[in-house]
């Protein structure tokens, strides 16, 4: 089937010409690997926390068979550490941590715990029987008593990995709480402290969304350089979304040496959210130009699976423009970029849809819709039509987006019967009157022309639409079966005011 304008079809802003495949060498998906190319690229270890911190967002709260459900998918999509939960906060989290623990096989299980010592017990106690455990304490590295908090970060990792010392795979993982407002010779010297008593993980929470990348990014940077240990630990970040930013000082940490992101599905967690797994991970896998010294062991193709499993059992939709999860992330309305996909994807869209789980990009007819959207659609139906049948098609098509947000395939079929076909109508409704009320039956009459003229009937019934149908029946005398129906705003209305 041809795409594109014809002879006989008018310009249209909807539409483009050939020239837009110009951003094709720009923005083509690369599939590169480590492997294939970039041979002496560090990894990025990915750390999930959506059933600890994401769980916190309100209303998020699981049960142990969803914790354990979405930490197997975790598993699948190949992250490296789970954060499994914080078991001395409740007997439900623990036995959850131990579960997964025990259940998931892959990924680290870590918990995370205060530098207390009861604390400490209960997530070893949970973690013990992983494969690969972790322990994750932290402390807040606030100006006041500074002494005393500094030697409670050394006597926690010390006691973290007494416990886990007969563990060959055991990791122990310390975070100074709020590092991005702490002064930095204070976190230098926690930070070195922690390592030296044995600490293999040093993470470094923006614990308040706080920095901009130039900041986080120098923050990275100047502990490399003033910690003189750190070459024996791995530098991990925890970023907050409060200013929107949890991506990008993600991002610019590992460009100075942060090896380790600790993220969530969806960006989920307490307030503005987390680091988003899915934006990370297909930064550094789709910018190959750019972060050509780093990967991720991800299978991308699991983050749409996992982000609707995240979204359903936590019940917080995701929303229509997220990147690369989001309803309208590969989805084109606008008749322009409509036509670019058709002719060629990457004109439009730097992420191939499938490496990412969805099945393809959507085009959304709407009123921005072009002829070319519009017979490209057709064609995926079924229907063949000449230039002289598509400028008619078209108009008729324009008719029905003015009233309604999408167009879709019902209403196509609808036109093509009508306009190609042009099968005669037997019955036609002329009117309809509804009466309607909080203390009446719903009542309405209809004006149906026939091939004996225009006939009246009036009904009752359990609503305004079951009325409308029984009046028609009266008329038609054909039995009627309504399977679905949908109550839209023509216009968007006047006057209404929150």
């Amino acid at each position: 089937m041809k795409v594109g304008l014809t002879a006989t079809e008018e310009p249209d802003l909807r539409d483009t010409e050939d020239n837009l495949t110009s951003l094709e060498q720009q923005t083509e998906h690369s599939t590169i690997t480590k492997k294939e190319n970039h041979t002496v690229s560090e990894k990025v270890y990915i750390f999930d926390t959506t059933l600890r911190d994401a769980e916190q967002t309100p209303g998020a709260a699981l049960n142990l068979g969803e914790k354990l459900e979405i930490a197997k998918h975790l598993a699948k999509l190949k992250v490296d550490i789970i954060e499994a939960g914080f078991p001395v906060s409740s007997p439900g989290d623990f036995d959850a941590v131990t579960r997964i623990s025990n259940e998931v096989e892959g990924p680290e299980i870590c918990a995370l715990s205060r530098v207390i010592e009861k604390d400490i017990t209960a997530a070893w106690g949970a973690i013990k029987d992983a494969r690969k455990p972790r322990i994750h304490t932290f402390v807040g590295t606030s100006p006041i008593h500074r002494e005393q908090t500094l030697q409670m970060a050394i006597d926690a990792v010390t006691y973290a990995k007494s416990l886990s010392a007969g563990h060959p795979g055991a990791a122990i993982e310390f975070s100074p709480m709020d590092a991005g407002r702490t002064e930095l010779s204070y976190l230098y010297e926690v930070v070195e402290a922690t390592i030296a008593a044995g600490a293999t993980i040093v993470n470094i929470p923006e614990t308040v969304g706080w920095t901009v990348p130039s900041e986080f990014g120098k923050l990275i940077a100047d502990i490399k350089a003033n910690v003189p240990n750190i070459d024996r630990a791995i530098i991990s970040v925890h970023c907050h979304n409060d200013l929107g930013l949890a991506v990008a000082n993600s991002l610019v940490a590992i460009e100075n040496g942060a090896r380790q992101v600790e993220c969530t599905m969806n960006g989920l967690g307490e307030r503005a959210g987390n680091t988003s797994l899915e934006e990370v991970v297909m930064a550094i896998r789709t910018r190959r130009d750019y972060f050509s010294d780093y990967y991720t062991d991800i299978n991308t193709k699991e983050i749409v699976p996992i982000s609707r499993r995240v979204s359903r059992t936590m019940g917080i939709p995701v929303q229509p423009n997220k990147a690369i999860v989001g309803a309208n992330a590969f989805a084109h309305s606008s008749g322009i970029h409509q036509d670019g996909i058709i002719k060629q994807r990457n004109t439009f869209e730097i992420i191939d849809p499938a490496d990412v789980g969805w099945q393809e990009s959507q085009i959304i007819l709407s009123p921005r819709s072009g002829r070319n959207a519009l017979r490209h659609r057709l064609g995926a139906l079924g229907y063949e039509v000449t230039p002289e049948q598509i400028e008619k098609i078209y108009a008729r098509f324009l008719e029905v987006a003015d009233k309604k947000k999408e167009v879709h395939d019902a209403d196509l079929e609808a036109i093509m019967r009508d306009e190609v076909r042009s099968i005669p109508d037997t019955f036609q409704l002329e009117y309809i009157q509804v009466v309607s009320g909080t203390k009446i039956s719903p009542t309405t009459t209809v004006g149906v022309r026939t091939e004996a003229g225009v006939v009246e009937e009036a009904s009752t019934g359990d609503g305004p639409v079951d009325a409308a149908y029984k009046a028609i029946d009266r008329v038609a005398k054909i039995p009627l079966l309504l399977t679905d129906y949908n109550i839209s705003a023509v216009t968007e209305g006047k006057g209404c005011h929150r």
